[in-house]
């Protein structure tokens, strides 16, 4: 990748890292209902599903170019139907009894998160796709910027997970209100894939 791509790439990082998405309020809803350690066993899950989607979408870029270019519409829509799936089971989560919580989630769970979230998979194709196949010569500067990406999202999911974890006490008696936000969030989302833009 030329030196001139390098903003716009670090750019591109930081927003699709940075705003809403599975992995993101995930870690929010996590820490806001059961705290900062639960949310960080799962933390780790979310890291190594983005990790292993990272180096996915680095052998897929490498072997199959530009014609990948074709699923990325359907993608969006398997996508937008995981979120919508998402908000629905967030809000069935805040109907259950007071006291009646589930067991906290962990590594296994953030695992699934990430291995199933479509917006990770979308960022490191697209990451992958437009600032670094046109400009490489060989498999060593995908690779090289696939190792680099699981150091975007993740990182970003820290920083709701703390938000999440200073906020719980905050947000402990309006828990309903909390999980009705997240669920309108991920309905977002799940819209904004698929409408053109």
């Amino acid at each position: 990748m030329p030196m001139s791509l390098l903003p716009s790439f670090l750019l591109y990082c930081y927003v699709g890292a940075i705003t809403p998405g599975p992995a993101n309020l995930c870690s929010l809803s996590t820490a806001l209902r059961y705290g900062k350690g639960p949310a960080l066993r799962q933390w780790r899950g979310l890291f190594t599903g983005f990790f292993l989607v990272s180096m996915a979408s680095v052998l897929i870029t490498y072997f199959l170019g530009t014609m990948l270019n074709q699923y990325v519409g359907l993608l969006s829509w398997v996508g937008a139907a995981y979120l919508l799936w998402m908000a629905w089971h967030t809000l069935r989560s805040s109907s259950g009894p007071e006291g009646s919580a589930p067991e906290a989630p962990g590594f296994w769970s953030g695992l699934l998160v990430n291995l199933t979230n479509v917006k990770v998979m979308i960022f490191c194709l697209m990451a992958l796709a437009s600032f670094v196949l046109p400009h490489a010569k060989s498999f060593w500067p995908l690779l090289a910027a696939g190792l680099f990406l699981p150091f975007t999202g993740p990182l970003a999911n820290l920083v709701w997970l703390f938000a999440g974890a200073a906020l719980q006490k905050l947000f402990a008696d309006h828990r309903k209100a909390v999980d009705i936000g997240c669920a309108a969030a991920l309905a977002l989302c799940a819209v904004s894939l698929v409408l053109p833009h």
